[in-house]
């Protein structure tokens, strides 16, 4: 019987129903593998849009590959529907319940939208991941509901920082700290490089032409393209940094979450990278004004009806401290932190640790991000903290690689 890596699609393009598996391009099969996917919020057409002129791009060329290409589409209903999800956000759905339940093939009816989704992408991410022979990077494909610089978010993992910063794009870290249940963050801690990609506004029509320009600058990026392929490489890097200016690296200082009894509403004006003050007012919810927490720059500000997160504060970070804790990373110096004063190992979980903070004063949150440590809740007076796997190398260097 084939499988999703050993046979290429039919194609995608046009005006038919929306497919799943919008292409597949198998070139050299020891080589990468890339996979790309669009609408796993089903209100942002621009990822798909960029995903079919990739396809045909390759198709139409012939381009050799060195490696493997997987262009996928997220969230077939809600995409057919046009809305950003039908019962839950499938983007905050990846959490280890979700997947444990979601993995097998139930002979329950799903009586989620969004769990019938993701039990189908887990087929194929688990085959696509089993089959690898080398590395695997995966960009998600998403726009805003708010004008703005399109910018990457990434996974503070040295892989994916140093993956993101070959591509001439602002780059935020720390989003998946702030948010649960990301596809991204469950293919990361599968092995794979990861990086999302904010283009642009959902309508804009320059959004599709930022996620193609990606696309295909990350097939030369990843090696499964020869630069000397890709005539139009330096068209694709030059609308890249026409779009994004000088790039430049931040991290996420606070999030704005909201559910639907808040009645959330965002002053209307904010785009993404607008400069805030502290106490300066963002929106207003049903219990009142909401102001700025800080100083800083304002993020995804939330413009639509479906919607988990209100905005974001961001930050510049100086390259000094990027720098720093690469080489503290690289002397895995983390493998010390739970011999400091009030951090101790989980005690069902060990690769997590709980930092008791009224004890722990003096290593804040800071300390553990240098270390590659990222939060995941707090547990009353305890924050518990995780490294990732696969921080500093290749899973493919480890006994632990790829179990499928």
């Amino acid at each position: 019987m084939s499988t999703v890596a050993d046979q290429r699609g039919s194609g995608g393009l046009g005006t038919g129903p929306v497919r799943r598996v919008v292409d597949r391009f198998i070139g050299d099969p020891v080589g990468p593998t890339h996979i790309v996917v669009g609408r796993i919020t089903g209100n942002e057409p621009s990822g798909r849009l960029a995903i079919e002129q990739t396809a045909g791009s390759i198709r139409n060329r012939n381009l050799p590959l060195h490696g493997r290409v997987f262009l996928l589409t997220g969230n077939l209903n809600a995409a057919q529907q046009r809305q950003r999800y039908i019962d839950a956000d499938l983007n905050r759905r990846w959490t280890r319940e979700n997947i444990v339940r979601n993995t097998p093939s139930p002979q329950r009816p799903f009586t989620i939208s969004e769990d019938r989704e993701q039990h189908q992408l887990l087929k194929i991410f688990r085959d696509i991941l089993g089959t690898a022979a080398d590395e695997v990077y995966v960009l998600d494909l998403h726009s805003t509901s708010a004008d703005g610089v399109p910018f990457a978010t990434v996974g503070d993992t040295m892989r994916n920082r140093r993956f993101a910063m070959m591509f001439p794009i602002n780059i935020v870290l720390g989003i998946e700290e702030e948010l649960e249940g990301t596809m991204l963050e469950f293919l990361n801690n599968e092995g794979a490089v990861t990086l999302g990609f904010e283009a642009g506004r959902h309508d804009a029509t320059g959004s599709a032409a930022n996620h193609e320009a990606l696309i295909q600058a990350a097939l030369v990026n990843t090696g499964i393209v020869q630069i000397g392929d890709s005539p139009r490489h330096e068209e694709f890097l030059d609308r890249l940094k026409k779009v994004t200016g000088v790039q430049r690296i931040f991290e996420v200082r606070h999030r704005e979450p909201i559910a639907p009894t808040d009645n959330f509403q965002m002053y209307p004006g904010f785009q993404n990278f607008d400069s805030v003050r502290k106490g300066q007012a963002l929106a207003a919810n049903c219990r009142g004004e909401i102001r700025s927490s800080e100083k800083g720059m304002i993020m995804m500000p939330l413009y639509q009806k479906q919607g988990e997160d209100g905005f974001f504060i961001i930050r510049e970070v100086a390259r000094f401290w990027l720098r720093l804790s690469a080489v503290l990373r690289a002397l895995d110096l983390a493998r010390f932190v739970a011999l400091l004063p009030g951090v101790k190992k989980h005690p069902r979980r060990p690769e997590q640790l709980q930092v008791n903070t009224r004890i722990a004063r003096l290593f804040p949150l800071q300390i553990f991000h240098l270390l590659g440590f990222r939060r995941l809740r707090w547990m009353h007076e305890f924050l518990v903290v995780s490294r990732r796997r696969f921080d500093t190398q290749s899973p493919f260097t480890h006994k632990e690689a790829h179990h499928g």
